[in-house]
């Protein structure tokens, strides 16, 4: 049977991301990206808004890119998979805790130093951003499409008479 893992968050940093060196000099950035859902209370009526904060893992260029764009506020559309990791804290007691590992972001917003609105993919491409900063590929330009031949003009079909003369294959 096939599964599916997949994450979507559209969200704001609660902090500056941190970056990491793993000893094979690959980066590593974590970042706290909260969400929030509007629900009417059933009993009194009032409009509230609830916080979820999520915890986000970015490895490779994506982490380097989060460190060098992305600030406390700044709005992020992150793509990526659930992932529960165990672990024991200070106390010796077992806890797991489940973090999103980022496989593809986009920055929204208006632009903050270089890079609002671009978009970045796991996989050291540079999705459909623009600019993007000083480490960014230089831009190739678009290539030239034509414009599409004009359709060419059909007979316009004559109107049905009655209900019966029409087809009965609706497709609905």
């Amino acid at each position: 049977m096939a599964s599916v893992n997949k994450v979507i968050i559209v969200g704001n940093l609660g902090r500056d991301p941190e970056i990491r060196y793993m000893p094979s000099g690959d980066a590593i950035a974590n970042i706290a990206v909260a969400t929030s859902y509007k629900s009417k209370d059933r009993n009194s009526g009032e409009q509230k808004e609830l916080t979820e904060w999520h915890r986000i893992s970015f490895f490779g260029r994506l982490a380097e890119i989060v460190g060098q764009y992305l600030k406390k506020g700044s709005s992020v559309y992150v793509e990526g998979r659930l992932q529960t990791r165990k672990y024991t804290d200070k106390d010796g007691i077992e806890r797991y805790a489940t973090d999103i590992i980022a496989e593809n972001m986009q920055m929204l917003g208006g632009r903050q130093g270089m890079g609002g609105g671009d978009s970045y993919g796991g996989d050291d491409s540079y999705g459909g951003g623009v600019g993007g900063g000083y480490d960014a590929p230089p831009s190739r330009p678009a290539p030239q499409r034509q414009a599409p031949p004009a359709p060419a003009a059909r007979p316009q079909p004559k109107p049905a008479a009655n209900f019966s003369d029409m087809d009965d294959d609706i497709p609905f």
